[in-house]
């Protein structure tokens, strides 16, 4: 998950795994230049969090129901 601390999305999000039990590794594009670029070269917008899912697909700025869908259901 690319995100930021200051950033009230990608807190919920990572608090939404965290329940899940959902592993997932936190990128940090505010302190790292070429994260923030590869995020942006990912979902295509400057908006965070942006979830890289286990099969490649993207979610950007997801909703916990989003993310329900996308994780919980496989």
């Amino acid at each position: 998950m690319y995100g930021a601390e200051w950033c009230g999305d990608c807190r919920r999000a990572k608090a939404w795994l965290r329940r899940n039990e959902v592993p997932f590794v936190e990128i940090d594009v505010e302190h790292d230049e070429a994260a923030r670029e590869e995020a942006v070269r990912l979902s295509g917008r400057r908006n965070i969090p942006v979830v890289v899912l286990p099969g490649g697909g993207i979610l950007v700025e997801p909703s916990d129901a989003e993310l329900a869908t996308a994780l919980l259901t496989r």
